[in-house]
């Protein structure tokens, strides 16, 4: 079993994996700060100054009465809260994550995709079996008048 273990673990396929892994998680975090660091600032200002990541909906205040300055302060106070604005992040996160993957599968289908044929410069008489050009009408073997 051990053997069967090491054999699996050296596969290409397996350490295939574990690369993709780690990478996603490191451009996981490079989305993650795009989007919180660069995309929503602006996206907030344009919307009337709203910071997405404290819109959220208090369900159970805490031990101090409600309202919260922000999500921070109403977490500190135990307060039970419905955060749409992180699920608004996630959201954008997600469809800049999904984007990206789109580009990256398409310009690799691009790669894999073969090269189509090129279309044939000589054709076969049908009399003589002599390779001709493509567009002869007649062949210049046997002098056959050639279908167009």
């Amino acid at each position: 079993m051990l053997k069967e273990f090491k054999e699996f673990a050296v596969k290409g396929n397996a350490i295939d994996l574990a690369v993709g892994v780690v990478v996603g998680a490191a451009f996981g975090a490079v989305v993650n700060s795009l989007v919180k660091d660069v995309l929503m600032p602006p996206i907030g200002v344009l919307l009337g100054g709203a910071d997405f990541t404290n819109l959220f909906i208090v369900l159970r205040e805490g031990a101090q009465p409600a309202p919260y300055a922000s999500l921070a302060a109403a977490t500190d106070v135990g307060a039970v809260t419905l955060n749409y604005g992180l699920f608004i992040n996630a959201i954008v996160n997600f469809l800049i994550v999904a984007f990206a993957l789109f580009v990256v599968v398409k310009a690799i289908n691009r790669l894999r995709r073969p090269e189509p044929a090129a279309a044939p410069a000589t054709k076969t008489c049908p009399f003589c079996k002599t390779e001709i050009a493509v567009d002869a009408v007649k062949c210049p073997a046997c002098t056959s008048v050639l279908d167009a």
